[in-house]
């Protein structure tokens, strides 16, 4: 049997679960890889603004009962809401077991401070319009379906994975600009409120940054998605390391055989039950 790597701290964003985007395999992969004390969920992880009844594949439900299976298990789980699961803030604050719901974190890291949140605040269509930030998520969701169909035609010929809206991100000069200013926006609040680290999800761009000006620096992280890219933040041995799949997943295992082999109707339940001992927790108010 081999042995999962113990990790301090893992950061995962923008899974939208429930849409044609979500990678949810390789995603249980890298969960099955790791035992981590604290698992960050940074928004978006189900997609509560496309939800469809007729399309929620067995992987993720799989995703679901593999993140409980974790709590269960000693790790911390801290589910951060973002702009696609926006319902959840109803339920901000509220822990069961070892799962709580919020909308934003700070934590004491070896003497330093990481100020995590999704990011979503500091998107103008959302906050002003947001029926055309839906209409935009569909058409993502759309363009990311084509894409599918082309990287599997690019599997067949041996040749490698292609991502249209990276390629649309690159070459659109407003797409670049927004990234830009949306980095500039977090680090500049996070040193003027003297915070070390600051963590999002939100744009599906993996980065760790360095900023300084005047006042003070910060470390710019996000943990970009498993939508295109197929990355996690992990903080270990008082550093962040960007973990991508694709190049990292020899140190990934398969996921989970019993989890692999429940059927559909087992695993709603798996996942709408809550375990005995939580049970007890919550009525005893812990």
């Amino acid at each position: 049997m081999k042995t999962k790597r113990k990790v301090e701290i893992v950061v995962i964003s923008d899974v939208h679960l429930g849409t044609y985007g979500c990678h949810a395999e390789q995603l249980l992969t890298y969960l099955n890889s790791i035992s981590p004390k604290k698992l960050i969920l940074n928004g978006d992880i189900i997609d509560i603004w496309q939800f469809k009844k007729r399309y929620f594949p067995k992987s993720h439900l799989r995703v679901i009962k593999k993140i409980m299976d974790m709590a269960t298990n000693g790790t911390e789980v801290i589910y951060i809401t973002g702009n696609h699961d926006e319902l959840l803030r109803k339920f901000s604050d509220l822990k069961i077991g070892n799962i709580s719901i919020v909308d934003k974190l700070v934590l004491e890291l070896d003497d330093k401070k990481a100020w995590v949140f999704h990011g979503d605040v500091f998107d103008i269509s959302i906050q002003n319009a947001k029926w055309l930030a839906k209409l935009g998520g569909y058409g993502y969701d759309l363009l990311i379906l084509m894409n599918r169909f082309v990287n599997w035609g690019l599997e067949k010929l041996g040749k490698d994975r292609y991502s249209l809206s990276k390629k649309i991100k690159e070459s659109v000069k407003g797409a670049i600009k927004y990234i830009s200013d949306f980095e500039e926006v977090a680090t500049e609040l996070a040193i003027e409120n003297g915070y070390d680290y600051v963590i999002c999800g939100h744009i599906h761009q993996p980065k760790m940054l360095t900023v300084e000006n005047k006042i003070g620096k910060t470390t710019y992280l996000n943990s970009g998605d498993w939508v295109e890219n197929f990355t996690a933040l992990e903080y270990q041995f008082k550093r962040w390391k960007l973990y991508h799949y694709d190049k990292d997943k020899l140190r990934a295992f398969y996921a989970d055989e019993s989890i692999k082999e429940m059927e559909v109707k087992d695993l709603i339940a798996a996942v709408t039950v809550i375990p005995q001992k939580e049970k007890k927790n919550k009525n005893l108010g812990f």
